[in-house]
């Protein structure tokens, strides 16, 4: 039985538990007696905002009813499931979890906690594979180490081949030993240096990139100070940002801020909070009701605070045309790289080749439990005025958000990077991942 059947009877353990009566909890949620004993029975399903009233009603998290207090459990449940292959998939009864739970509570919880530490594991070892391939300063220090090895090498196997060799050379070969074997301890330290740095999934900030979205992160990817009609100038927003620890960071974080002034002034806050709460996070209904265009929409919609009525959890990927992510706000379950391109099935890429051409895609990303998106794409051009002869300057932007009524809809297998997606006899696979086992 899934989880969320189950609310009507989560609903009635908390009634009994703190003494309330039926018409009690009725009169509270405006229902009557009769319709809370059905709903308590699982015979009538609740509504979001009918759940929250019961719940306030109870004293307690809307979440603790919907899904109950052992959310993690049941996922990290899920998951283990999901993971199982060969004969063991077979004998896996995923629709009985909540029957496992019951029965054999100290099991479950093991076994969930198993699955949630492998998880941990799985995610640090794509983040390391990740950096070991694209981090530009990891490859660096990498090429110093080879560099290094090779010339002591090459010395070496100089001093052993001629024994004859005159003093002078000996000991110019000597110091070139000398000098190489500091230079490979000192790269040595280096590396190891950056690579303790990481704690988990939270690796060092590297790039300028890196520390503005940080810098975004750590506000919730929303700026309340911009939406006033005088907002302090962006300097002083950014005066005290610790992310922002370069000065190229603060030049992202400049540019952005005067994006974000515009797209406000195009779009005000009110007008987008209400056009959300009416349309839903419909990038092409607000750009029409509006009169603007869908970029403009889109990074409206990825600067809301979460609470926003109707505002789903979402993410925005921006590139450049050389397909170079240049904003990067992850939507839950949408993985993004750190280093490098995506995905080349993702849509923001096939907007590249169409541009001014607005695009929807249904899309699966893989994943140790795969889930569905709904993506929007746009690719436009940022050259400012008419200028014959100029080179083209065109960005591409994709909206991801959780999928709506799209399960028979056709979607598309994607994933988050090659070198670590783990979708098998994939046409557009560019180098082998790390988690397809080889036939």
């Amino acid at each position: 039985m899934a989880r969320a059947s189950l609310t009507g009877t989560r609903i009635r353990e908390r009634r009994l538990a703190i003494g309330m009566k039926q018409t009690d909890l009725a009169r509270a949620a405006g229902i009557s007696a009769a319709y809370v004993n059905l709903i308590e029975h699982n015979r009538r399903r609740v509504s979001e905002n009918r759940l929250g009233v019961i719940a306030q009603a109870l004293q307690v998290e809307a979440e603790a009813l919907s899904e109950g207090a052992e959310g993690a459990l049941f996922d990290g449940l899920r998951e283990a499931a999901a993971q199982a292959t060969g004969a063991v998939a077979g004998l896996v009864e995923g629709e009985r979890i909540e029957e496992f739970v019951g029965r054999f509570p100290g099991w479950a919880r093991l076994l969930s906690e198993r699955q949630i530490h492998i998880t941990v594991l799985e995610r640090r070892l794509e983040s390391l594979a990740e950096r070991l391939s694209e981090d530009p300063f990891i490859l660096d220090n990498l090429h110093e180490v080879l560099s290094a090895v090779t010339s002591l090498r090459s010395t070496a196997a100089i001093l052993v081949d001629e024994p004859q060799i005159d003093d002078a050379w000996r000991d110019r070969f000597l110091n070139t030993i000398a000098q190489e074997t500091v230079r490979l301890s000192t790269t040595a330290e280096a590396l190891v240096g950056y690579l303790d740095t990481q704690n988990g999934e939270e690796l060092a900030l590297s790039s300028p990139q890196e520390q503005f979205e940080a810098w975004l992160a750590v506000r919730g990817w929303h700026l309340p100070e911009m939406e006033v009609d005088d907002p302090a100038p962006p300097d002083a927003l950014i005066a005290d940002a610790a992310e922002l620890a370069s000065g190229a960071a603060r030049d992202l974080a400049r540019e952005y801020l005067r994006q974000r002034r515009l797209d406000i002034d195009a779009l005000p806050y009110a007008d987008i909070c209400a056009a959300v709460a009416e349309l839903g996070a419909d990038p092409g209904a607000i750009a029409a009701r509006f009169g603007i265009d869908l970029p403009a929409v889109f990074r409206r919609l990825a600067g809301l605070p979460s609470g926003v009525e109707g505002l789903p959890p979402l993410g925005l990927v921006v590139c450049d045309a050389a397909g170079a992510m240049i904003f990067r706000k992850p939507a839950p379950g949408f993985g993004l790289p750190r280093f490098g391109a995506g995905c080349p099935l993702w849509p923001l890429y096939e907007a590249l080749s169409r541009p001014m051409q607005p695009l929807r895609r249904v899309v699966d990303m893989a994943g140790r439990v795969p889930q569905r998106f709904d993506t929007y794409a746009i690719c436009n051009s940022k050259s400012s005025g008419m200028c014959f002869d100029a080179p083209a300057h065109i960005e591409a932007m994709m909206l991801i958000l959780p999928a709506r009524n799209s399960a028979s809809s056709p979607a598309r297998a994607v994933g988050e990077t090659c070198r670590i997606c783990p979708r098998a006899n994939c046409a557009a696979r560019r180098e082998t991942s790390l988690l397809v086992t080889p036939d």
